[in-house]
């Protein structure tokens, strides 16, 4: 497992890695030995239910590799009666950015969330966005929304001075009545972004997040359903900037993997029709697929000095750890095989579906299908 000062396989070294702090931290929490060793006496003593455990850890890149893709910008605009108005390039879409926006310029303003507002995003405003994507919007328009506040702090500064034991009210006022203009663009693009292909150096990530998570499953080997019991997730978000919203981010994300990983599959008939269509056909996780149990902590004491007041992202790296639901319901399909002295490795591929468990389940049922031979024309293929 990396550590710090590691180098990753591209060429780029690793700093303030904290991996294995998450690693350790989710064994802990999670009990992992202890209940490793209930697994296995569980599986001991049934035939026909079988459980699994897995611990999986993660390390995200973050920034566009595209590299001019790595900026953006702000608009403030403050009013007389102390109101702020608030444009940002990035898009809500129901992961928090607006709110943390409006925390980021709240902390650089000094002044209450209350008083500021916030517009829709547009390219009147900001023009030239780049995609809210990567889970780079709250580092790239967080960092561009503080250089705008910091000019409006700069001009409001000497007002400040005047009047230390003034109001915000105050100081715009006096602004204003001087002429000062109130209104600030801001613009970031983020630093020491490269990398060469021929050559296999630079630094294409900015910065990298972390995780580790650790997952139950309990698996029926007579019709393949598995049920996800438990799921401990350690998450290295640096100084969150909204722990709620990152928390529910991590959730998110974790069971946007879980459908990746055992539920979504695409069927395509041999001539390119699409079977999987539409939610009769096509699975995505529902409230009875979210872990019984589900146990979210952020790790303590992380700094990151590439990003807004020192957070991280937290967008898409918890997806991968879902994978540790998908290596739990291996391990149990290891100990149902294991009954009918069926040992050794076995591929399973991802999605692990109900299906392809029930026939991994090797035993004198799945025995009975007989073995596909000569040319035929199959009802689907799988992608």
């Amino acid at each position: 497992m990396y550590q710090e000062g590691d180098l990753t396989h591209f060429n780029q070294t690793l700093t303030r890695c904290n991996i294995r702090k998450c690693w350790q931290k989710v064994l802990s929490q999670s009990d992992f030995y202890q209940r490793k060793n209930e697994v296995d006496v569980f599986n001991s003593e049934n035939r026909w239910k079988k459980r699994g455990i897995a611990v999986i850890p993660t390390k995200f890149g973050i920034s566009f590799t595209a590299t001019f893709m790595n900026q953006a910008g702000a608009l403030i605009l403050v009013y007389t009666d102390g109101s702020v108005l608030l444009t940002h390039g990035g898009t809500e879409m129901g992961q928090g950015l607006h709110t943390k926006m409006i925390q980021v310029a709240s902390r650089a303003l000094k002044i209450p969330v209350d008083r500021i507002h916030i517009s829709e995003t547009s390219t009147n405003t900001v023009p030239n966005t780049s995609p809210t994507a990567a889970s780079a919007s709250s580092d790239l328009n967080g960092m561009a929304v503080i250089d705008a506040c910091r000019t409006i702090m700069e001009r409001l500064e000497p007002y400040m001075t005047s009047d230390p034991k003034g109001s915000w009210d105050d100081w715009v006022r006096a602004a204003y009545f001087d002429r000062v203009s109130l209104s600030a663009t801001g613009f970031y693009k983020t630093p020491d972004i490269n990398y060469s292909w021929e050559n296999n150096s630079g630094m294409p990530f900015n910065y990298f997040t972390f995780g580790a998570a650790c997952s139950e499953v309990e698996i029926d080997c007579l019709t393949g359903d598995h049920q996800v019991l438990r799921t401990d997730i350690v998450m290295d978000v640096g100084s969150s900037l909204n722990p709620a919203i990152d928390i529910g981010q991590i959730e998110g994300g974790f069971i946007q993997g879980y459908g990746l990983f055992t539920l979504e599959e695409l069927r395509f008939s041999p001539d390119g029709f699409l079977h999987t269509r539409g939610p009769g056909a096509y699975k995505i996780p529902a409230f009875g697929d979210i872990p019984t149990e589900m146990n979210v902590s952020l790790l303590r004491g992380s700094l990151n000095d590439r990003a807004v007041y020192s957070s991280k992202a937290i967008g898409e790296p918890p997806l991968f750890l879902a994978s540790s639901v998908f290596y739990a319901i291996k391990y149990a399909i290891y100990s149902a095989r294991a009954d009918v002295g069926t040992q050794g490795t076995f591929r399973l591929d991802s999605p692990a579906t109900a299906e392809r468990i029930r026939m991994a389940c090797v035993d004198r049922f799945t025995q009975q299908f007989p073995t596909v031979s000569g040319d035929f024309k199959p009802w689907f293929v799988p992608v």
